[in-house]
């Protein structure tokens, strides 16, 4: 295992009482300048560092299996399982892996685990430290649903998207949130881009800093964007407890199919998944 710089060693493991789609988007201009609040979150409440070999610790993380409704609701084109072959912790890192393969009636696989039941929270810092694949079709992410969802049906439970990325446009992530009236195609949104560089070929740091009041979004150590009640053109519903969800899709509405250059496996690489509360 190599040596992890700058990595907390000692997991904390927080369980807490407590489907949705991705969609498509729209961007939607949310300009940042010096005047946006910034508040530190640095109290640590959750860790997966990711350093026990094998299959992603149970006490923190579900699977979620199949086609879900509709590809998930994006008309998606993987199955995702709990196979090693898509999803396994090795060498300090978790690995989610897409594969292009016949399996229960679907062209490819790939995997999908949240924290569900396991830990949620309402308000704090979330953030992972990813490296993320590169191929057309390639849609990874990490993002929040509001913990209600099966009862309080999307987009009325809430829906933050921390990142995600399309696999043949690797020098730029989205942010979003999805609510009533601001949902799929109408979702609040904007993207950041890189300059001389590839979210492929490296590490980056994915997060939020989310109080009642906004929602501030982070690539590395840079400001992007700042999401308020203001913003929104419709109900504010981030101000219950949302789980984790960390997934690789293939295909769907937003990204389209692979092509013939689309390479596979393709993985994304987390390094750790870290949240703070003030």
């Amino acid at each position: 295992m190599r040596n992890k710089t700058n990595k907390i060693k000692s997991l904390i493991k927080v369980v807490s009482i407590p489907f949705i789609a991705l969609l498509f988007l729209t961007i939607t201009n949310c300009s940042t300048d010096e005047t946006q609040t910034v508040t530190n979150f640095t109290n640590l409440v959750m860790s997966d560092e990711f350093d026990a070999e094998g299959a992603p610790n149970s006490a923190l993380w579900n699977y979620e299996i199949g086609t879900g409704n509709n590809g998930w609701g994006n008309n998606e084109l993987q199955y995702y399982t709990d196979r090693t072959e898509n999803i396994k912790v090795e060498n300090g890192y978790l690995l989610i892996s897409a594969n292009k393969e016949a399996y229960n009636g679907s062209s490819y696989t790939s995997a999908r685990i949240t924290t569900q039941g396991l830990f949620e929270q309402t308000h704090g810092r979330f953030e992972a430290r990813i490296r993320v694949p590169y191929g057309k079709g390639l849609w990874p992410a990490f993002w929040l649903l509001g913990s209600d969802c099966e009862t309080n049906i999307w987009p009325q439970c809430g829906e933050i998207d921390i990142m995600e990325y399309l696999g043949d446009n690797p020098d730029t992530v989205f942010g979003s949130v999805h609510g009533p009236g601001y949902s799929a195609g109408e979702a609040v949104t904007k993207e950041y881009t890189l300059e001389n560089d590839r979210f492929d070929t490296g590490f980056h740091v994915f997060g939020i800093e989310w109080t009642p009041d906004y929602i501030n979004y982070y690539v590395d150590d840079a400001l992007y964007q700042q999401i308020t009640p203001a913003d929104v053109p419709g109900e504010w519903v981030f101000n219950n407890p949302f789980y984790i969800i960390l997934n690789l899709a293939v295909g769907g509405n937003f990204p389209g199919a692979p092509n013939s250059e689309t390479v596979f496996p393709q993985t994304m690489l987390v390094d750790y998944v870290r949240v703070y509360q003030q």
